[in-house]
């Protein structure tokens, strides 16, 4: 049995679930299956944790298994299935919390003031591994759409909409659906769509998210920067690391609500409280349609290297505009299917 199918079974109470049996619902387990990834993205946009995420897809999943016999088709699956993950997620949204970024919650500190104060984890927007939340596409134009939207900053500037125009956003600009499937789905007029993604416009456009490199494809120029930001930050060469970074660069470290921007700040915290990082070891993966690199401190033994944390690299116009590093190793190694040691090379 599936674990959609095993989770329907244990809410019910029985060793089956609704009146499929049989073939009957390995081949219904198999159709709800097939939308997991993109309903999994869609999720993560709305909640803004890859957690919650798969959570609220792990309900909606269980919810369509229990309830399949009152599907009537007047729907396509796919919209049925949207239908519940959207009252899932709006379910888990009226709780209030609104996920975010360093920045979102202070100004900048001087790293003469700098202390560091770890705020709970339901606190920071989070990030996530692209595989989790981008089903493969054919359409490179598709495709450049999907990372788009799960950069960071794009993912905090939707976390200031309300729930409501969050999901309208999402499904008209994001995933193209027309105003009246909108409706459909959230059970009201076109007009009432047709307002709420204005509103929602609105606040995007003031929250101003930047525009980033994506990590598919990169040019040579961009890594040609990311080899020069590894042997900076893997050298400890302050000087070096300072050419790759814009002016107003940004430094964050969740799940501490201390972040730090220009050079000399950031520089000055690397050389004093982050001093530890000396001898780090950097390895590339990807994370939020962008750049990213598992990051592993010297062991306090000195055999090998230890995961500290998960740095996500944002890139403007040929430098970098901000180092995003997440250090609950404990959740994103695994979430991301990195190592846990790093050997000595």
């Amino acid at each position: 049995m599936s674990d959609t199918a095993a989770a329907a079974a244990a809410a019910a109470g029985t060793g089956t679930a609704g009146t499929e049996t049989g073939a009957g619902r390995g081949e219904l387990d198999a159709r709800l299956e097939k939308h997991r990834t993109e309903l999994t993205g869609y999720c993560y946009r709305m909640l803004g944790s890859p957690f919650e995420a798969e959570d609220a897809v792990q309900d909606t999943m269980v919810r369509a298994w229990k309830s399949f016999d009152k599907f009537e088709g007047r729907s396509s699956l796919r919209s049925w299935l949207y239908r519940i993950a959207t009252n899932v997620c709006l379910d888990m949204l009226n709780a209030g919390n609104r996920r975010a970024r360093p920045m979102d919650l202070s100004g900048p500190t001087p790293v003469a003031q700098a202390q560091l104060t770890a705020l709970p984890e339901n606190t920071w927007l989070e990030p996530v591994p692209d595989g989790r939340v981008l089903p493969s596409v054919t359409d490179p134009a598709e495709a450049a759409v999907s990372r788009e939207t799960i950069r960071l900053a794009f993912v905090a500037a939707l976390q200031h909409l309300p729930p409501k125009q969050r999901a309208v956003l999402i499904l008209r600009e994001v995933l193209s659906w027309k105003a009246s499937e909108v409706a459909e789905l959230l059970e009201t007029t076109v007009a009432s769509v047709n307002s709420a993604l204005q509103r929602a416009r609105a606040t995007i456009a003031e929250s101003e998210p930047t525009v980033t490199e994506t990590a598919d494809p990169l040019d040579e120029e961009h890594q040609r920067l990311l080899e020069r930001y590894v042997a900076a930050f893997e050298g400890y060469d302050m000087k070096a690391l300072t050419a790759l970074l814009h002016d107003d660069a940004k430094f964050t470290m969740p799940p501490f609500d201390l972040w730090l921007q220009g050079h000399d700040d950031i520089t000055g915290f690397m050389l004093t409280i982050g001093a530890g990082c000396r001898g780090s070891r950097l390895v590339p993966t990807v994370a939020n349609g962008t750049p990213a690199f598992a990051h592993y401190k010297p062991s306090e033994s000195g055999d090998g290297f230890t995961p500290w944390a998960l740095q996500i690299i944002e890139i403007e116009n040929g430098k970098i505009s901000a180092m995003n590093c997440f250090l609950d190793t404990d959740r994103w190694f695994p979430l991301f299917d990195l190592p846990t040691t790093l050997a000595d090379a």
